[in-house]
């Protein structure tokens, strides 16, 4: 792994024994000694803390009409002191990132996904120049679950009059912390970027919280699932637009009747208007073995070829159950709908399932 980049709590993650994997050119923890199974739970009962520091920060000094050129999403509306959830869109309406979009007064703070984050910073500066500027000195950490604000509000106590999606700069010991009422979990919890040199003293203060353990990507990924969320050359990609992916809701009505002059406008405004050919869906296979990601789902046990695939499987450890997500004709895309997967030469029955499969605790 020598070729792999290490985020500034990589030493914290050894200390506390986070068995580090390679992930999107970066050595990450996907578990710590507590297991998978205890860490995600214990998120969903509690606080975890992720970190997250591979993330893409960025800094844009480009007028909000600038970046909705690039995506689909109402930029220009976004009120100061909120983020928004959107997506980058090529010419032919697939999804080139998702990414996080704040309104942070006299410029926007975004935050883009590690493996995409050279594609998506070359993409910006292709189209905006100098307007906009790479954060390398900071670490991002997510603290999620039920008691998050109270263990986060012990350190900076404006954080617990925010709500979701608020941003803020607070001061605080550690510096000046840059917080958003977010994440990617289901769970109520913040998004804190903090200056490097003091990212693991604020770490350590954290898990010295009763309430907080250090989480891996192991149950950063089953938490996500469960909450039916997509992740980005998994659930979604070039060849997936947003109405496909359930990813509708990201487009304000704004940019759907007014200012339409975003990139595969015509494909996605299509499918607004007339429905995407295929849908993402929520899957609940029969038994305990989950359905993982490049099962092929069939529409009877005997039919020759497939209709669909999955795209995301886990075991969900609060729903008790496996789920997996993936792509299926919109014919076949009903709750209640039975497919068959294709589990080693078996034909195997799952049904097709609402998302998320556990409800969002936000914070409104």
């Amino acid at each position: 792994m020598g070729d792999l980049k290490r985020t500034p709590l990589f030493d914290l993650h050894v200390e506390r024994g986070g068995k580090m994997v390679p992930f999107a050119g970066w050595e990450m923890p996907v578990q710590y000694p507590l297991g998978v199974m205890k860490e995600h739970l214990h998120t969903r009962a509690a606080a975890g803390l992720f970190d997250v520091s591979h993330m893409g920060q960025v800094i844009l000094r480009a007028g909000p009409a600038a970046l909705e050129a690039l995506v689909p999403v109402d930029v220009v509306g976004l009120a100061e002191g909120r983020q928004r959830y959107g997506v980058f869109t090529n010419t032919a309406g697939g999804i080139m990132d998702d990414l996080m979009i704040a309104n942070r007064g006299d410029h926007l703070f975004l935050v883009v996904n590690a493996a995409m984050a050279d594609q998506d910073i070359a993409h910006l500066r292709a189209h905006l120049g100098d307007a906009v500027e790479v954060i390398t000195d900071r670490a991002l950490l997510a603290l999620q679950g039920p008691k998050a604000e109270a263990a986060l509000a012990r350190i900076a106590p404006d954080v617990a009059g925010m709500r979701f999606m608020d941003v803020a700069v607070i001061p605080s010991d550690y510096g000046a912390l840059w917080v958003s009422r977010s994440g990617y979990t289901g769970e109520d919890g913040y998004e804190i970027s903090v200056g490097e040199a003091q990212a693991t003293a604020l770490a350590e203060a954290l898990l010295a919280m009763e309430e907080v353990e250090p989480i891996g990507l192991g149950a950063r990924d089953s938490l996500r699932l469960e909450a039916g969320l997509c992740l980005y050359g998994s659930d979604i990609d070039t060849t997936t637009t947003p109405i496909e992916a359930g990813l509708g809701w990201a487009i304000q009505k704004v940019r759907r009747t007014d200012r339409t002059d975003f990139p595969g406008a015509a494909t996605i405004l299509d499918q607004i208007e007339k429905g995407a050919p295929r849908k993402r869906v929520g899957l609940l296979p029969e038994g305990r073995a989950p359905m993982r990601a490049g099962t092929q789902l069939y529409a009877s046990p005997d039919a020759g070829d497939p209709i669909g695939s999955v795209t995301s499987g886990a075991f969900g450890p609060s729903i008790e159950r496996p789920m997996s997500m993936g792509y299926v004709p919109t014919s076949s895309a009903a709750p209640g709908t039975t497919l068959f997967g294709d589990v080693r030469g078996k034909r195997l029955p799952v049904t097709v399932a609402p998302l998320p499969f556990r409800p969002a605790t936000f914070k409104r």
